[in-house]
C-alpha cells in the first residue's frame, strides 16, 4: 500500500467518506425512483415535521431533497478541508471528535447561504409558473402519482411554451398519459384533478343506455 492509500482509508476521514457515499446513493435512488414511482425526495418531504416545515430558515422554494444534498456536500468538503489542513500543519490527522462539530457548523452555514442564493433566483420563476399554469390541462409523462407521491407532467402556458412540472392528486392516482387539471400549488408541486377521457365518457354513456 502506498502512503496515499493509507491516508485515504484513515479512520479520521471515515465520516466524510460516508457522507460522499450517501450522496451517490441518494442520487442513484432518486434517479431509479423517478421511473418506479417511489422517490427518496417524497419520503424526505413526508418525514420532515410540520413545525420544521414552517421554520423561517426553511421557507424557500427549494426541494428538501436538494437541501439535504447541499448539506452532505458541504459537510464532506468541510471535513476534508479541516483534516487535510491539520495534516499539513501537524503531519497527522486530528481526532474526528474535534473536527465533527466545526464541519457541521460550516456545512450548515454554507448550506443556508446556497439556499438563500438559489431561492432568490428560483422564487420569481416558480411564482410566475404558479399564476400561469393553474387551471391549465396537463398530461402525465413519467411515473404514477398518488397522494404524497408526485409524478412528472407536461403542460403548456398561455404563450404555448412547454413546461414539465410535478403533480399530485388529492385522492386516487394518476397513471401514465392521464389528463389532469392543475387546481392548486403547494411547496414544489401542483395539486391536480383527473379529467375523464371523452371516449371513456361516451363508452360509459353507451353502457348505461344498454343496461336500461
Amino acid at each position: 500500500m502506498t502512503i496515499t492509500t493509507v491516508l485515504f482509508f484513515h479512520s479520521a476521514l471515515l465520516p466524510f467518506h460516508m457522507s460522499v457515499l450517501a450522496i451517490f446513493i441518494l442520487i442513484i435512488a432518486e434517479t431509479i425512483g423517478i421511473y418506479i414511482g417511489h422517490r427518496p425526495s417524497q419520503l424526505i418531504r413526508q418525514m420532515v415535521p410540520m413545525w420544521l416545515r414552517d421554520a423561517p430558515l426553511l421557507q424557500v422554494q427549494i426541494s428538501r431533497f436538494i437541501i439535504l444534498l447541499f448539506f452532505l456536500i458541504n459537510f464532506s468538503f468541510a471535513g476534508y478541508l479541516l483534516q487535510l489542513s491539520a495534516f499539513a500543519l501537524l503531519d497527522d490527522f486530528v481526532h474526528t471528535g474535534f473536527v465533527l462539530i466545526p464541519a457541521l457548523l460550516m456545512a450548515w452555514f454554507f448550506t443556508l447561504f446556497m439556499m438563500h442564493c438559489l431561492d432568490q433566483v428560483i422564487k420569481p420563476v416558480q411564482s410566475s409558473h404558479q399564476v400561469n399554469l393553474l387551471g391549465r390541462f396537463a398530461t402525465i409523462v413519467s411515473g404514477t402519482a398518488r397522494p404524497g407521491s408526485s409524478a412528472q407532467a407536461k403542460v403548456r402556458d398561455q404563450f404555448g411554451r412547454l413546461h414539465y412540472v410535478q403533480v399530485e392528486p388529492e385522492f386516487g392516482e394518476f397513471t401514465l398519459q392521464s389528463k389532469v387539471l392543475l387546481v392548486d400549488y403547494r411547496e414544489s408541486h401542483y395539486i391536480a384533478q383527473a379529467i375523464v377521457n371523452s371516449e371513456e365518457y361516451q363508452m360509459a354513456l353507451a353502457q348505461k343506455d344498454w343496461i336500461k
